[in-house]
């Protein structure tokens, strides 16, 4: 099991390099992030963006004019008119199969985001589209995937359903053999006004029915309950996730999003992101994102990349 995110880009180094579009590259951090994951032999990329900046940031990079200078550059640089037309570049060069990975460069979300679940570009699938962060918490004992707290605002029992199977799947990968998942509430009984309660106890039955599957799914629990065996016991809770969850489900994406940068900002967690649905695994950074973050985002993305294929060939119940 990969206990902390370090963990991921040993597993990542041992791997193929992945071909990666960087969308929208002409950015002093993303350059950093760029080179950090090709000097760690995760990827080959192909950035993306204004030509002659992307260019002249390379130029002052001395890892890359070693690079250069030694003649095995095969890193490539293709020019693009706009942030849009990068986007759609990258989406092209996936659906020709020229790049295994997407990673987000200097470039809004919704920009990026339109042109690759554009149904006409080609990038969809039959799998959901959904955000999964990946945190490396010090006070918990163990990695802990969290979804969705990017892309989807507020998702019905169906969209709930199908962001859980994506989070249980990706937990497999990283060799969770049974992922423990918990659909996060404000409290841990049902409770008819607050209606995460309700669809945390229907998509637990449909795990228990074999609508779900993969993993261990029990809710609603309250956050104490999901990271403390000792809080679930005092209130008389029973459970195989309690206090030992791999994954949490929450409710929308202002609870989602809180949750994680609560963590980030104030308990220092680590975190690493990515969207899981579309033809080729997406790396969701944010422009605020460190060096190490992007890595470790990149590292998870080259994971993925190599269980894929089986991924897609699941056929979602709905």
């Amino acid at each position: 099991m990969l206990k902390n995110l370090s963990d991921i880009v040993k597993k990542a180094e041992i791997l193929s390099r992945k071909r990666a579009a960087i969308v929208v590259s002409e950015d002093d951090l993303v350059i950093d992030g760029v080179l950090r994951a090709y000097e760690n032999r995760l990827i080959i990329p192909q950035l993306i963006g204004n030509k002659s900046k992307i260019l002249s940031l390379l130029a002052k990079k001395p890892f890359y004019k070693k690079l250069f200078n030694n003649k095995n550059n095969d890193i490539e640089i293709l020019n693009a008119e706009s942030d849009a037309d990068a986007a759609y570049i990258a989406v092209k060069l996936a659906v020709e199969k020229k790049v295994d990975i997407i990673i987000k460069g200097h470039i809004h979300t919704d920009v990026f985001m339109h042109q690759l679940i554009l149904k006409e570009n080609g990038l969809r699938t039959n799998r959901y589209i959904s955000h999964i962060f990946v945190m490396e918490i010090k006070t918990y004992k163990k990695l802990i995937l969290i979804t969705d707290a990017a892309v989807n605002i507020n998702p019905d029992i169906p969209e709930k359903a199908q962001i859980l199977q994506n989070a249980i799947d990706l937990a497999i990968m990283l060799g969770i053999k049974r992922p423990k998942a918990a659909m996060l509430s404000a409290v841990e009984t049902v409770n008819p006004k607050i209606s995460s309660t309700l669809d945390a106890a229907v998509i637990s039955k449909m795990a228990e029915r074999g609508q779900i599957v993969g993993g261990i799914v029990d809710g609603p629990l309250a956050f104490d309950n999901v990271i403390s065996k000792k809080a679930a016991l005092e209130k008389g809770i029973k459970s195989e996730v309690a206090g030992d969850a791999d994954i949490i489900v929450v409710p929308n994406i202002e609870s989602g999003n809180i949750l994680f940068k609560d963590l980030e900002y104030l308990a220092g967690a680590k975190v690493a992101g990515i969207v899981m649905g579309l033809g080729v695994p997406v790396v969701l950074t944010s422009r605020s994102d460190n060096i190490e973050a992007r890595l470790y985002s990149t590292a998870l993305a080259s994971i993925v990349s190599e269980n894929y294929g089986k991924f897609l060939e699941y056929k979602a119940w709905i």
